[in-house]
């Protein structure tokens, strides 16, 4: 019985393999496409959250001292976090993805830990690029935010109760919060103690907010400035104030007369005003005396024995006969 013998496998043609090695490629080009789309949109979707947050910096979020209006902030800080480390007393913090603040930028809320007023200001010291401004250097010049009396409903003093802690624990006392004189309208006896905020000192610390008794949300509450105060217009003047910058000296100085224009002859000369007449009352009037009633005078009966004479006067003739 003869065998056949079986082809040596050395000698099959090449074709599979080279089928095998270009699926792969191909499956190895798919699969990074994908993951680079995959971190495209990942990418726009985190670059989209961090502009929606740059834009929106909630009325809580306070910024550390010296830092600049808030666009500019935004565009100096680097996100290093070293004014955060360099915080003794862990009042920053760095924003994170979902806190509705830019993310990686410094922030503190009052109502958990306030600014302590640090002398020496180690967070403005270790920022490196100048978004906190190295010019500050005393801290009562700060300006991190106003604080603002928001809850008078619910604020012991305006029900009239002694609760002075906003004020006791102010870092400048009788400069930023004082405590103003009212009538109490409820007892009308006593007095009511009510905590007032100056804008010219308040440095937004936040310790009034920290300590304020009232469970949850605080009456008193540091914002952004920007959110606490508004502007007048530039064209009013506070000439009281500019008076006294003046040394309490008039800001017109002498009466002016001024030329008249459109007009060939001068303007006559006003007359010289004067006095109204004195008042002087109406004479009562008398009550009127009722005139006596009119006297009709008798009517005399006509004597029936003698004949009828008609009227002959000028006046009209009736024509009547008897």
């Amino acid at each position: 019985m003869t065998h056949q013998s079986r082809p040596d496998r050395t000698d099959a043609p090449a074709a599979k393999p080279a089928r095998s090695a270009a699926n792969n490629a191909r499956r190895r080009f798919m699969q990074s496409t994908a993951g680079a789309a995959g971190a495209g949109c990942l990418i726009a979707l985190g670059v989209g959250l961090y502009a929606s947050q740059s834009r929106a910096l909630p009325a809580t979020a306070i910024r550390p001292p010296g830092a600049l209006p808030e666009a500019d902030f935004l565009s100096a800080c680097v996100r290093c976090g070293l004014c955060v480390r360099a915080c003794p007393f862990d009042t920053l913090v760095l924003a994170e993805l979902g806190d509705n603040v830019a993310t990686g930028t410094p922030y503190f809320t009052a109502r958990n830990i306030p600014c302590e007023m640090c002398e020496d200001i180690p967070c403005v010291e270790y920022c490196p690029t100048g978004a906190l401004d190295h010019d500050l250097t005393d801290i009562d010049d700060a300006r991190m935010g106003l604080a603002v009396l928001i809850d008078q409903e619910n604020c012991l003093n305006y029900l009239g109760l002694r609760c002075d802690v906003c004020y006791r624990v102010c870092p400048l006392i009788d400069k930023a919060i004082t405590l103003e004189t009212q009538h109490n309208p409820r007892s009308d006896r006593h007095a009511m103690l009510l905590p007032t905020v100056h804008s010219d000192a308040c440095t937004g610390c936040g310790k009034c907010e920290k300590a304020c008794v009232l469970p949850g949300e605080s009456a008193i509450k540091v914002l952004p400035i920007r959110l606490a105060q508004g502007s007048a217009a530039q064209h009013y003047r506070r000439g009281w104030e500019e008076k006294s910058a003046a040394g309490g000296e008039s800001l017109i100085g002498e009466q002016v007369e001024l030329p008249v224009r459109g007009l060939e002859q001068p303007v006559p000369a006003a007359p010289s005003h004067t006095a109204p007449p004195a008042f002087q009352p109406e004479p009562a009037a008398l009550p009127e005396t009722p005139s006596p009633p009119a006297v009709r005078p008798p009517v005399t009966p006509r004597d029936k024995t003698q004949p009828f004479q008609p009227y002959s006067g000028s006046g009209i003739d009736s024509g009547w006969k008897p």
